[in-house]
């Protein structure tokens, strides 16, 4: 069966509309909208849960489309820790250990290619889990601001737990690139 250009192309659309998607949310969050910001979170999860489907059902997927898919989620998380943080919804300590993370993880994949013994970089669950839980405490930390909730006792216990499973994540992946560049 001889599919369309464009249909072939989708879910790469829909991720990079994913990417427009964070200068808009950083922006409704520096403007205190916190309704627009969460509903455009939360399009950014529904459109990443359809771009993947997409790929997987239709065998749609390229290599072009796993680097985007994973731009966009870095580019999403990291923008919204930082800027809930700018504007003091959550601590600073928690933006700057998401951000390191990633940024120490970018920079041996970076060095693992100039000495010439790439990486491939596979999901661990820790990562996983580490992922899915700076989804849900960002979203809960949006979600908090748009109904104007007040803060519980669940946000240090979330908070920790964040934090917790970035360390350990991050800890995971250089010790496994320390490993390939050893051997």
């Amino acid at each position: 069966m001889d599919r369309s250009p464009l249909f072939e192309a989708l879910p790469n659309l829909i991720t990079l509309s994913r990417i427009l998607l964070v200068p808009v949310t950083i922006l409704m969050i520096t403007n205190h909208e916190w309704d627009w910001a969460l509903g455009l979170f939360l399009l950014a999860g529904a459109s990443d849960g359809l771009d993947g489907f997409l790929a997987r059902t239709f065998n749609l997927h390229s290599e072009l489309g796993a680097y985007l898919d994973a731009l966009a989620d870095k580019a999403l998380l990291i923008s919204i820790y930082i800027t809930l943080a700018v504007v003091g919804a959550v601590p600073a300590s928690i933006a700057i250990v998401v951000v390191s993370r990633d940024v120490m993880i970018m920079g041996a994949v970076v060095i693992s290619w100039i000495m010439e013994k790439p990486i491939q970089i596979r999901p661990l669950m820790v990562s996983k889990l580490n992922t899915t839980a700076q989804i849900a405490f960002a979203g809960l930390v949006l979600g908090l601001k748009a109904f104007e909730w007040s803060i519980g006792y669940w946000f240090g216990i979330a908070l920790i737990l964040v934090a917790t499973l970035t360390v350990v994540s991050g800890a995971a992946y250089l010790a496994q690139w320390y490993r390939h560049m050893s051997a």
